[in-house]
């Protein structure tokens, strides 16, 4: 499998979202009747049932207290990173202020220094009692060498999930500098529910799965705010990692009867690409640039990487999105923009009204077809006016 990219060397042929498009069924629903949920299995209790199959990016421009609990009492779930400026400042909206405001030139540097104060272990667990307190549910991430000091302060305040999250995760972690995080045990000793990211393979992802994770994110690279695939020349397109994730997912099922769900994160910033990514397999998407543009979102219309602040190679940078609607309004509209970057909610059941899904499980056995021009048939005058699928 592979094409020829020279001597002795072959590669394989993949795909991304704007690649590819799904074929209507031979059956219709209406929208209002397709079932969208999400379940995250837990150990002792019933699966964690989400209403939408959406989470919220752990970045500093998009979640914080409030946006968290806005968001789970829209159905979905926010993730709060631990290692940003929520858990290092006592008051963060004066330092995003100065993020916001800060000019292109000076803002990473900027941001090198705020992440040079040490994150404050009683504001981890003050920020989860503030999500807890306001009726929501409560996950939050950290990178894998904190996870064990982190993942039991906010297990004990309340959390309900908790993510451990890299740019590139894997089993066999190989260090003499610190000690590496098991997995295994790790996912053993937290009685809530550990979602593991990231990754792109069938292999790595298998083996992920048998650590005993609650889910697992797919995805190295594709983010708005994300430089990785510059930077490091790392990433496999967001089609192809989903597909191959779910193989891994769907072999793991067949061995243990135990079912790993995978969420596909970032490289989605409209209803379409939320679409694909679930047709591909996706149990659930997490998205960062289209939940920055809302007026919860603490970034003020801006949205930077979670690697940006990086000591030595910085692997992200801020962007501008603007400010466009509520949270409300992106995730179930009504629509005020032509883009496809609202009503993200409305896209999935339409969607699967017309491939006739009733559920995400049918939505995952959708025809995908290759087809490079989709975005640009027949839009010529879209293109030339930059609307609507134009404006990309």
């Amino acid at each position: 499998m592979g094409m020829w990219i020279g001597r002795n060397r072959k590669a394989r042929v993949t795909y991304g979202f704007d690649e590819i498009a799904l074929v209507p069924g031979r059956v219709t629903i209406n929208p209002n009747e397709v079932d969208i949920t999400c379940h995250l299995p837990r150990k002792e209790a019933d699966p964690l049932a989400l209403k939408i199959p959406i989470l919220a990016s752990a970045m500093d421009g998009v979640v914080d207290v409030r946006f968290a609990i806005a968001m789970s009492k829209l159905g979905g779930l926010a993730v709060l990173n631990l290692e940003g400026v929520q858990t290092r400042y006592k008051n963060p909206q004066e330092v995003l202020q100065k993020i916001v405001d800060a000019n292109k030139a000076d803002v990473t540097a900027l941001l090198q220094r705020i992440h040079q104060e040490p994150v404050q272990e009683d504001l981890i667990a003050a920020r989860v009692r503030q999500i807890k307190d306001g009726g929501a549910l409560a996950a939050v991430s950290s990178i894998p060498q904190r996870a064990a000091e982190f993942g039991k302060i906010a297990q004990e305040a309340g959390a309900d999930v908790f993510v451990v999250q890299s740019t590139v995760s894997t089993v066999r972690h190989i260090s003499s500098e610190y000690k590496s995080l098991d997995l295994a045990k790790f996912c053993r000793e937290m009685r809530i529910p550990v979602i593991v990211g990231n990754t792109v393979g069938y292999d790595v992802t298998f083996e992920v799965m048998e650590c005993g994770p609650a889910g697992v994110l797919v995805g190295v690279g594709p983010g708005a705010a994300c430089t990785s695939r510059g930077v490091l020349g790392l990433g496999v397109p967001q089609v192809t990692a989903t597909a191959d994730c779910a193989a891994a997912r769907d072999a793991y099922f067949k061995k243990t009867s135990r079912y790993v769900p995978i969420v596909t994160d970032g490289g989605m910033s409209r209803g379409g690409d939320v679409c694909k990514a679930l047709a591909c397999g996706a149990d659930a998407v997490m998205v960062g640039s289209a939940f920055a543009k809302a007026q919860e979102a603490p970034g003020c219309g801006y949205h930077w990487g979670m690697a940006t602040p990086h000591a030595n190679l910085p692997r992200g940078t801020r962007i501008k999105v603007g400010t466009t609607g509520s949270l409300k309004q992106i995730l179930f509209g009504p629509a005020e923009v032509d883009d496809g970057s609202q009503n993200l909610v409305g896209a999935i059941t339409t969607c699967m009204g017309n491939v006739g899904a009733r559920n995400i499980a049918e939505f995952q056995q959708t025809e995908i077809i290759i087809a490079p021009s989709i975005k640009t048939e027949g839009k010529l005058f879209q293109t030339v006016q930059s609307v609507g699928m134009g404006t990309s």
